[in-house]
């Protein structure tokens, strides 16, 4: 039963870890590039751009000129009975805008436009990161294959050599069936890192609309944590975090907003002139008047006052803002840093004494003074050392990838001081 289950999860393996060709194998940086060229998400952002040119070329336009006709002392009684007393008026009307109110609107566009490139940005990054911690699952669940083929490779040596002192009398039957059933589980933990890398790939490549199983990720060791830059220099970095700069452009546009609702405390003007035709004497004349609204500053007042507070509430979310990122970048160097003296601790002293000792176990078993079970408990210790750096390893590169997200650096799995 336990060969055939083996044998079962062995031929699993083998069918997942079928070559591909060398043209569909994927970089990080092959990945980040085709979502930044392809995600819907960015794409729309630059249709509103768009949209927003023709908002712009609407409110730099000037009020509209109205043509006016009237007609009047018609259909009454005696001199005005029917059309004989009546008298035509042309005439065109406009409005004369007080207050640099087209500026002002044109300038509130602007703003507008200027705050979708930080909004953009935003985007780009979070994507940015989301591509790398799904490329980071995939490598992960790919080192973890490494690591479960190299204890498949131990256990059938140790299935070997339990075989062997079986048959010739010098070791219990239940040492070379506890050896067959220690390989059955690292070929099954290889499989079952397999079936992960690849689950994994799919949900990277759903990023840009490929669901091509066929895609492989390029050859990835687990790469070592060099030290950061300091807390200062990445808080310095972080105060160009494009979240602050999307509030910081809120903040603008809330301030051309303020300077369009003050411009309603000044009022318009509305004009008319024309020509009026009078019937009596068959004579014509000029008309002209004019109209302004009376209590503009009193009924602007109110939105004045919204603005203001609009954007003073901005001013305080950006605040809140940049505290709550301090402590979110605190607080991923922290897990950072942790995994990198856990993944040196663990390269630098618990992996070689163990794989030292397993080695020495080997050799003493082979010679027939030690024991199976020595042996096997040391070969699991050396093995989950090398699973436990590669899962620290990973922790440390979800920690660098939100300290890229938040200060704008390049996406990468190395710590970086390149500027981005």
């Amino acid at each position: 039963m336990q060969s055939a289950f083996r044998a079962m999860a062995f031929a699993v393996a083998l069918a997942l870890a079928a070559p591909a060709h060398a043209e569909d194998l994927l970089t990080l940086d092959d990945a980040l590039r085709r979502v930044s060229d392809t995600h819907p998400d960015l794409r729309l952002i630059d249709a509103r751009a768009n949209t927003l040119d023709a908002v712009r070329e609407t409110a730099a336009l000037a009020p509209a000129t109205s043509l006016e006709v009237s007609l009047e002392n018609l259909a009454g009684t005696g001199e005005a009975r029917g059309l004989s007393g009546a008298e035509l008026t042309l005439g065109i009307a406009s409005i004369f805008e007080r207050g640099d109110k087209r500026a002002a609107r044109i300038a509130l566009v602007d703003s507008r436009v200027d705050a979708l490139a930080s909004e953009r940005q935003t985007r780009r990054l979070d994507l940015l990161a989301d591509v790398a911690r799904r490329y980071l699952e995939a490598a992960s669940a790919q080192w973890h294959d490494s690591i479960a083929e190299q204890d498949a490779e131990q256990r059938r040596r140790a299935r070997d050599a339990a075989r062997k002192r079986f048959h010739a009398g010098a070791a219990p039957e239940s040492s070379a069936l506890a050896a067959e059933a220690a390989l059955a589980r690292a070929e099954l933990a290889q499989a079952r890192a397999q079936l992960g890398e690849r689950s994994a790939i799919r949900h990277l490549t759903a990023l840009w609309g490929e669901l091509d199983a066929g895609v492989a990720l390029a050859t990835l060791a687990p790469p070592a944590l060099p030290e950061l830059e300091s807390l200062d220099a990445l808080f310095t970095r972080l105060e160009k975090n494009p979240d602050l700069a999307q509030l910081a452009d809120a903040r603008r546009i809330a301030d051309a907003r303020l300077r369009l609702a003050e411009t309603d405390a000044r009022s318009d003007i509305s004009w008319q002139v024309g020509l009026r035709r009078l019937q009596a004497s068959r004579d014509v004349a000029l008309v002209a008047g004019f109209s302004v609204p009376l209590g503009a500053t009193r009924r602007a007042a109110p939105a004045i006052r919204e603005a203001m507070l609009e954007r003073d509430a901005l001013e305080i979310e950006r605040e809140s803002a940049a505290l709550a990122l301090r402590a979110t970048l605190i607080d991923a160097v922290g897990r950072y840093e942790l995994a990198r003296e856990e993944v040196r601790r663990t390269q630098t002293d618990v992996l070689p004494r163990l794989q030292a000792a397993a080695a020495a176990a080997e050799r003493a078993y082979r010679a027939g003074a030690g024991d199976y079970l020595d042996w096997s408990q040391l070969q699991s210790e050396a093995i989950d050392a090398q699973r436990q750096q590669a899962e620290a390893t990973r922790s440390g590169l979800v920690a660098l990838i939100e300290i890229q997200r938040l200060t704008g650096l390049p996406i990468r799995f190395a710590a970086s001081g390149d500027s981005p």
